[in-house]
């Protein structure tokens, strides 16, 4: 297990800058989730990291030796690509132990390791199966037991579950989770995937067009966005985002519609800004605002409701089950303890002092 430090990190294809001046500090054993939209960069950067691409400018630390120069083999990594890789000529067991033998290790320590990294994982009763016999998620556990029986500094994950299906995706990313806290080795994992950022990071790192928006804990992303980007990117249904501008100690949308406000920043009346909320902090109430719902979608926990607060469309999530049918209109209000204000035209949050 090693720290691993990213200093000024550049990343140029001829004149175009893929990776635009990067720093990012993790600490030993931490669980850090690169995630953006594609073409962000955060694949480049895993593969700066793994020694794949060059670097243009810039420093990568693993512990406390500077690898810019190293070759992969020489980085003590191991990365699980997303389409597995797995020889379909060799067993699990070879497959496993593949590259402890192209490192010339006697068979007597690579049986041992993969035993122990099958038991870890579940696989001991797959270990004599080629890997056309296993489903897909067993295939993604062997790709992950090879990087284990390396015993790396460093696990770096490339989108692992893209490929599979959504009730695995859901397993897997438990199982995922779980290796690390047995393990507790550092891990860089990329996904486009927000859910996958949220449930399995210790830390995050947002990026968008090679740089980054934001780093920290799941729920600092969620509950204080930096900016519009990062609170539409974190959260399923995504944050509201309504136009307007502030006055009077209140919100007032660009048609009219005034919303609670709770601690207004110094200098903010009259100010151009977009009000956040998220779909979850809309709370029915007969004093609340008149909405026009045009969708509702029951999912048995929750009930999302999609409707038109003034000439804004809204998404609002209850855990209370209603009745509401497209052409009704509900009263709404959003808690403004919990709102969010964001400068119109920078984007950056407002925050009160």
């Amino acid at each position: 297990m090693a720290p691993v430090t990213i200093k000024g990190l550049r990343k140029r294809f001829g004149s175009f800058e893929v990776v635009k001046g990067i720093d990012i500090d993790i600490a030993d054993g931490q669980f850090v989730v690169l995630v953006g939209p594609s073409g962000c960069g955060k694949s480049t950067l895993l593969r700066m990291l793994a020694g794949l691409e060059n670097i243009s400018d810039g420093e990568i630390r693993i512990g406390s030796k500077v690898v810019n120069d190293l070759a992969p083999k020489d980085r003590d990594i191991a990365m699980v690509f997303q389409n597995y890789a797995l020889y379909p000529h060799m067993k699990v067991a070879d497959n496993m132990g593949f590259s402890l033998k192209l490192k010339k290790m006697p068979q007597s320590e690579i049986g041992p390791r993969v035993d122990r990294a099958a038991d870890v994982l579940g696989l001991r009763q797959l270990l004599d199966r080629y890997p056309r016999q296993l489903s897909g998620g067993q295939r993604q556990r062997v790709a992950m037991g090879r990087a284990i029986v390396r015993a790396p500094q460093v696990f770096l994950f490339d989108e692992p579950l893209s490929n599979l299906d959504a009730k695995l995706r859901v397993a897997m990313r438990a199982e995922i989770k779980a290796l690390h806290q047995k393990l507790k080795t550092t891990t860089v994992y990329v996904t486009h995937d927000q859910i996958e950022a949220m449930t399995m990071a210790d830390k995050i790192v947002v990026m968008r067009d090679g740089i980054v928006e934001q780093i920290g804990t799941p729920l600092e992303l969620y509950d204080r966005p930096a900016n519009l980007f990062v609170a539409g990117f974190i959260g399923s249904p995504a944050m509201n985002q309504i136009e307007g501008t502030v006055r009077g100690g209140m919100f007032e949308a660009a048609d009219g519609i005034r919303l609670p406000l709770s601690g207004i920043p110094a200098n903010a009346d009259g100010r151009p800004a977009i009000y956040g909320a998220r779909p979850e902090h809309f709370m029915l109430s007969d004093k609340g605002l008149p909405a026009e719902v045009t969708v509702v979608e029951p999912t048995g926990s929750e009930t999302h409701v999609m409707a038109n607060l003034g000439t804004t469309p809204v998404v609002c999530v209850f855990r209370e089950r209603i009745s509401a049918a497209p052409g009704d209109t509900i009263r709404i209000v959003p808690t403004p303890e919990v709102a969010h204000l964001f400068d119109a035209g920078s984007g950056r949050a407002i925050r009160a002092a």
